[in-house]
């Protein structure tokens, strides 16, 4: 299984601390050495590095983790490979254009049969389960809707699609439009929010510690969204299977599921501060 890590800022914020953690875990702490990839959003558009190579021993991730890249809006990715081999066409996050914003998307888990699922406008660069899927989410939002619809709008859209993915095996994702972070639970994600009073942090894979009130002002706030915990001394919050939390400004701007028993019943959205 690979692992994701997102972000959610309501001022231009340095993820170097998080994505340190989360390198670690790129075939030294962790397995998953096939590739790892991150997108920093700038307005419409995003700066992304990819590389094939362990995110542990990557020159370029270590380029990344020494250059502080200011960012609300961050998708990061390592990859340990199920589907595809691994090359650079099969790292995560993917990239692609709609209603004149760059969309970016990064998937764990497995989709069986999702090939099947016809694609139109978009089309995979590489072999992946992932990319597929995320070529047919964005086939399905740029049919229902002629232009970028309001934010309530879209986020019980995306959850309608994630919900359908979901069916066919494990799918955890984050997503971006630049304007809000997507996160849907299909088996394992935590998130974390911080704002003041802010204090000191400790990665859980590398020793290494921050103070967040000496990088902070008092207005920040971020929201951190990882596959698990990073870090050993706060409280990070297990998301629940088959919810959708929709990001914006830092903040969980709401939290959207499907109703059991059975059937698609109409998302319920529930708004909230903290995750």
């Amino acid at each position: 299984m690979c692992e994701l890590l997102g972000m959610s800022a309501n001022v231009p914020t340095d993820i170097r601390f998080s994505f340190a953690g989360l390198a670690r875990r790129g075939g030294g702490a962790g397995p998953h050495r096939d590739g790892w990839g991150i997108a920093f959003y700038e307005g419409r558009s995003a700066r992304a590095f990819h590389d094939p190579e362990p995110a542990a021993s990557s020159d370029i991730a270590r380029f990344v983790g020494s250059h502080p890249i200011k960012s609300r809006t961050v998708i990061a990715h390592i990859r340990q490979a199920n589907r595809g081999r691994v090359t650079l066409a099969n790292t995560h996050p993917f990239s692609r254009e709609l209603w004149g914003r760059v969309w970016t998307f990064a998937h764990n888990g497995q989709l069986r049969g999702v090939k099947a699922l016809p694609l139109d406008f978009y089309g995979p660069v590489g072999t992946t389960d992932s990319e597929h899927a995320f070529c047919w989410m964005l086939d399905q939002l740029r049919m229902r809707f002629e232009s970028l619809p309001p934010p309530p709008q879209l986020d019980r859209e995306i959850l309608q699609l994630s919900t359908k993915l979901a069916r066919l095996g494990v799918f955890n994702m984050l997503l971006s439009d630049s304007r809000s972070l997507y996160a849907f639970c299909g088996k394992r994600l935590a998130c974390l929010t911080r704002r003041a009073p802010f204090g000191e942090a400790t990665l859980i894979d590398e020793d290494r510690k921050v103070n967040f009130a000496e990088e902070t002002g008092p207005n920040d706030c971020v929201t951190v969204v990882a596959t698990g915990p990073l870090t050993s001394d706060e409280s990070w919050t297990a998301i629940k299977p088959g919810t959708l939390l929709a990001l914006r400004e830092g903040q969980v701007a709401a939290t959207l599921f499907i109703e059991p028993p059975g059937g698609e019943k109409p998302a319920r959205a529930k708004r909230t501060v903290p995750c």
